[in-house]
């Protein structure tokens, strides 16, 4: 059965303010029949607060004109992040919002609730104490491209932003894919030199990749005269891996349907926005989706990023875009959709759905 996809488009046919998007993620909310669900509950948004100076964000209209809604239908409303510090830089302030600004893990990152998995060198997932005692979670996430996944959405949004530092550091220790063989290596560092992307450096004489920049194009595989650099296919899909094992943690704590997406797809940037800085946007903004279908909304939201619209500024200085698959893997080498299929695994959702337009 195809699950349901709320969508308000940012295209408008009248200068009236009723048509623009806005007024249309009102409408969407209350499409979303969210009131006997959040009524009299400790309802947290979960969104994503910025870092240094990036603007790319979610603009805080947005997300005052959620908490209104919410508390219009007497939910008890707060946000938080894994991060709170940058924050008020963006606008995000209890004065403008009208709700506490709480981190995720309190004030000392001590405040989780600690759950065990097994995968590789995973093996916790502490649970903010913030996400794991709140009643009902809105995921309000910014949709941008990513270098380790190719995409951040709501997925990224719980598994690297619900949990304590050293639950995102095991996650991100899955990162991977080349391997190099110290014996063989002779340092001739034509690796380095055939590198388009700076991904690889050598430190206190150990080869290293920074895996947000590569791309697997293996260049750096290629080049190698003494065969000492491989490429393990199956190794760069366990970040992902990894992000849906930790997000079926998350969403564990909370009873059946009372976890509610929100992807906003303005502003979509080949970064993350946790790198603190916001390059052009790769293709025009499309809207806003909503769903109760984490892999739905996610699938959705990939569908409707189209290599076609690519606006060629948006590619960041020094990265060179594929030729194959999804726009956000020609340009960081690695398929979005992964995560979605471990989702699916894990019976988080379905990529089946029918999008239900609000005008």
């Amino acid at each position: 059965m195809d699950s349901n996809v709320l969508f308000a488009s940012v295209n408008y046919d009248k200068y009236d303010s009723s048509v623009t998007l806005p007024a249309k993620f009102e409408r969407l909310i209350d499409k979303m029949e969210l009131e006997s669900t959040v009524k009299g509950k400790w309802t947290a948004i979960k969104m994503h607060l910025g870092r240094k100076i990036g603007y790319s964000t979610i603009h805080p209209l947005f997300v005052k004109i959620l908490v209104q809604k919410l508390k219009e239908y007497g939910a008890k409303v707060f946000i938080t992040d894994q991060e709170i510090q940058g924050a008020r830089d963006r606008g995000y302030t209890e004065e403008l919002l009208g709700v506490p600004i709480v981190p995720a893990c309190g004030v000392m990152g001590k405040y989780f609730y600690e759950k065990h998995v097994d995968f590789q060198t995973f093996k916790n997932v502490d649970i903010a104490g913030y996400i794991h005692d709140a009643d009902v979670m809105i995921d309000l996430s910014h949709v941008k491209g990513h270098g380790v996944c190719g995409y951040g959405g709501a997925c990224k949004n719980i598994a690297m932003g619900c949990v304590t530092d050293r639950t995102r550091a095991q996650i991100h220790s899955l990162e991977g894919g080349l391997e190099w063989d110290e014996g063989l290596c002779t340092h001739c560092e034509l690796c380095i030199n055939s590198c388009n992307h700076d991904a690889n450096s050598f430190k206190n004489e150990k080869y290293n990749v920074n895996f947000h920049h590569c791309t697997y194009c293996q260049h750096c595989v290629k080049v190698c005269p003494a065969g000492a650099i491989t490429l393990n296919a199956a190794k760069f899909e366990d970040f992902q891996t990894g992000m849906a094992i930790c997000t079926e943690e998350v969403l564990k704590t909370f009873a059946p349907g009372n976890v509610f997406y929100i992807n906003f797809l303005t502003n979509i940037t080949a970064l993350c926005d946790c790198w603190g800085l916001t390059t052009p946007p790769l293709v025009p903004d499309i809207g806003i989706m909503a769903s109760k279908d984490i892999v739905a909304i996610e699938k959705a939201c990939l569908d409707a990023i189209k290599v076609e619209n690519l606006i060629p500024s948006g590619v960041p200085q020094g990265m060179e875009l594929g030729n194959t698959g999804h726009l956000f893997e020609r340009l960081h080498g690695k398929d979005p959709f992964i995560q979605l299929k471990e989702l699916e695994k894990r019976g988080l959702g379905t990529q089946n759905y029918q999008i239900e337009e609000v005008m």
